[in-house]
């Protein structure tokens, strides 16, 4: 109501705006049947969408009950208490009843047991742990090629701290109850009330064309078993208006057309009710919502995030903490010193430095490494890298800021010398900014689950695991699927999804290119059902396709993976994946180790094995960086086949810089990417003195002598950072990254340490950190 319209007695303007104001609901109820995107194929809401009608509903609580899963757990949880809604973490889940006669003994052994639906909700944090434990083993456990389901007998002594859901009408007794089997009805009754006693209820469900006879006998047995009712809405997508798009996804879940009628098919009513609506779809069962509360009320536990946890390596028997982290501390500064002296034995001190600064380094490194408690990590790399090489299996040099780690290079981890190439510790291990150190490791692609499956064997099959992916339904693809579920024609189909702009880095919205390319308008406005294709593939747009498994991310617990996470297992692979996806893996305890298989390294490996054929051995770690003939070739652009320059647009910047060390190779690595490559001509022609070296500063300017006074690397932000305002590294570390990622094309935010970054500073000394800030 307008203020021009509202009365100007005082008394008379509340009362106004109390009776324009909406109605609260008669009765609150809470969703306990809600189905996330997490719900493949099946769930048609992103997990905003059912936090966002929660707040708007001003419902103080709503749960998530995938089906089959808990993918979306922790990930809903930190997102419903960020916007203040209490998260209720549950799941449906297939149940088979334990010894059950069944009629139709052939229809059985050919089908298997039958399976019905019943939610299971974590009321306690003993219930959550039950809940992933069960969830769990329905994927680790369940013989190939039948569908994953739990049975009574596995929820015996796994039930503690759980609230059933008994299913309603398509569940255990819902089901033997339409066919008239009323005795089964109530023997499964009985077999639920004994695992969950006063945690069970009986549920509800009333969408359009609802049995209420079988309402009704539902009703009868939940009184004379004493059992509490509950009303459900299974919800799968937004509002009513939603129901055609999803539809569609049933369809395509099913592989099937939307025409087709013997199919799967929901209700309109399966969206998100408000509490308005079901308390007067309920008004003549009241305890039936007021129930929900009930069971919002009971649930005083979801997933929060914990420190990493790790298997100790070392010491883990030592009942005491604090010892077993000195005994790993002990151990990595022991490998770490024996490993540098044989490293400088072998090559010594890089020209420039002596043997003190490198143990000097050394021992800052380890202080820092111990100071933030990651030796155990270190150690479980290094370990698993020297069995590697032990078994010939090739091993990267290393890439990324790990290689700017002395401790990583005496412990050969990686195999590039850090002062040498003026790489910077603190761009790995900031005691300034506390985080997980990563190592990205790369393997001969050919034998990197010889790796897997040794550490596999040195922790447990049951403590290793991968890290779940999820597909999403890009704008392409989403058109090809609800064009085909429409009967829409292939070439028809095929010319509209040509017309979203592909880049896979940066995956275009549907929504946007409708909005930047006319002829959408045009296609729709000649046939109507292409704007029924639009309206409902935007509405599918980014729902999850399927689930796989991260290319190179492993995870290695202290004790069996499913007590921290639930699992999975990938169809196509025996071995388990965690249900949370990279960071929420990662935010629920566990630490990623990268296992990469890198083509290139089973090439070279193939060459040096063909080579030595004719009596000619190489060793790939003793190849020289200056070979004149090389750097000729380079010059030429003969690098077909040469990882990371093969590319046309490579061989002509390589071409046009000539180089002539390895420190030009690493430099037009570094530069070749969008932004950067604009000063690809600058460095070439102060390379050939074409152009002269402008000062940026005199005080940085030998900062950048050797990239030709182009700021190329992350590590000569942060020098100059220290150079001009002095900070430590630690505090330029953490001023480099955003500015650089702002800074105008001619910058380049970071490059990876597979390129060697270095500038010609030597490694600076360790300044008394400053009090200004960034």
């Amino acid at each position: 109501m307008a203020d021009d319209r509202l009365p100007r007695d005082p008394l008379l303007r509340e009362a106004a705006v109390k009776a324009a104001a909406p109605e609260a609901p008669a009765r609150p109820f809470v969703h306990l049947r809600v189905h996330s995107a997490y719900s493949l194929l099946e769930g048609a809401l992103q997990l905003g969408k059912i936090i966002g009608h929660a707040v708007k509903d001003e419902c103080p609580a709503i749960a998530v009950t995938d089906t089959n899963n808990l993918f979306g757990a922790l990930e809903f949880a930190q997102k419903a208490v960020k916007d203040g809604i209490q998260p209720i973490i549950g799941c449906q889940i297939a149940l088979a009843f334990s010894g059950e006669n069944v009629d139709g003994q052939r229809d059985r052994r050919r089908q298997g047991p039958e399976m019905r639906s019943v939610v299971l909700i974590a009321a306690t944090e003993a219930g959550y742990s039950n809940l992933v434990r069960l969830v769990s083993r329905v994927y680790l456990e369940t013989p190939p090629g039948e569908a994953v389901h739990l049975t009574s007998e596995m929820l015996e002594g796994q039930a503690d701290g759980l609230i059933c859901l008994s299913g309603g009408p398509r569940g255990p007794i819902g089901a033997a109850l339409k066919e008239d089997r009323r005795d089964l009805a109530e023997t499964r009754l009985s077999t639920l009330k004994a695992l969950f006693g006063d945690r069970l209820y009986v549920e509800l469900e009333r969408v359009s064309g609802y049995d209420r006879l079988i309402e009704h006998s539902t009703i009868d047995l939940a009184y004379a078993h004493e059992l509490p009712l509950v009303a459900t809405n299974e919800a799968f997508f937004s509002s009513r208006d939603d129901y055609d798009a999803h539809d569609a996804l049933i369809a395509i879940a099913e592989g099937s057309v939307v025409a087709v009628d013997n199919r799967r098919r929901l209700s309109p009513d399966n969206f998100l009710r408000s509490q308005a609506e079901m308390a007067a779809l309920f008004a003549d069962l009241p305890e039936a919502i007021d129930n929900t509360v009930e069971i919002a009320l009971r649930c005083s536990y979801y997933p929060k995030t914990r420190s990493p946890i790790l298997p100790r390596f070392t010491g883990g028997d030592a009942s005491d903490k604090d010892a077993a982290e000195k005994a790993e501390a002990a151990e990595l500064a022991r490998q770490a010193r024996e490993g540098l002296e044989a490293r400088l034995a072998a090559h010594g001190p890089t020209p420039g430095y002596t043997v003190e600064q490198y143990r000097e380094r050394l021992e800052f490194e380890l202080g820092i490494i111990e100071k933030m408690k990651f030796p155990g990590y270190f150690l479980i790399v290094a370990d698993f890298i020297k069995w590697a090489k032990s078994q010939g299996i090739p091993v990267g040099p290393g890439r990324g800021s790990g290689a700017g780690s002395l401790v990583a290079y005496s412990t050969t981890i990686t195999d590039i010398d850090p002062l040498r190439f003026s790489l910077l510790f603190e761009r790995f291990l900031n005691p300034d900014r506390v985080s997980m150190p990563d190592f990205d490791i790369d393997f001969c692609q050919d034998r990197r689950e010889e790796v897997i499956r040794y550490v596999q064997q040195k922790y447990g099959r049951d403590q290793v695991g991968q890290i779940i992916t999820f597909g999403t339904l890009q704008a392409r693809a989403v058109l090809r699927d609800v064009g085909r579920v429409l009967q829409m024609p292939y070439g028809q189909v095929d010319k509209l999804s040509k017309m979203v702009p592909q880049n896979p880095a940066n995956p275009v919205k549907l929504a946007d290119a409708i909005a930047n390319e006319p002829r959408f308008a045009e296609e729709a406005e000649k046939e109507p059902i292409v704007q029924t294709l639009l309206d409902m593939a935007q509405k599918l747009e980014g729902l999850y396709r399927h689930a796989s498994t991260h290319a190179a991310g492993i995870v290695i617990g202290d004790r069996p993976l499913s007590e921290l996470v639930p699992m999975y297992r990938d169809p196509r692979s025996d071995m388990p994946v965690t249900q949370f996806n990279m960071k929420y893996v990662e935010q629920a305890g566990l630490v990623k180790f990268d296992f990469l298989g890198l083509k290139t390294l089973t090439v070279l490996e193939t060459a040096v094995k063909l080579i030595r054929r004719r009596g000619i051995d190489i060793d790939l770690a003793t190849i020289p960086l200056d070979d004149p003939e090389t750097y000729a070739m380079l010059s030429r652009g003969e690098v077909v086949g040469v990882f990371q320059v093969e590319s046309a647009g490579m061989r002509k910047a390589l071409i046009g810089m000539r180089p002539d060390c390895i420190e030009d190779i690493i430099a037009l690595v570094a530069l070749y990417r969008p932004g950067p490559m604009e000063n690809i001509p600058t460095y070439n022609a102060r390379k050939h003195g074409e152009e002269e070296m402008a000062s940026i500063h005199p005080k940085i300017d030998h900062l950048v002598k050797e990239t030709q006074g182009v700021i190329v690397y992350q590590e000569q932000v942060m020098q100059i950072a220290q150079e001009l305002s002095g900070y430590s590294l630690g505090e330029a570390d953490l001023c480099a990254a955003p500015w650089a990622r702002r800074s105008a094309p001619r910058w380049t935010s970071s490059v990876s340490a597979s390129s060697r970054a270095r500038s010609s500073a030597a490694w600076p000394s360790r300044r008394p950190t400053s009090s200004s800030t960034c």
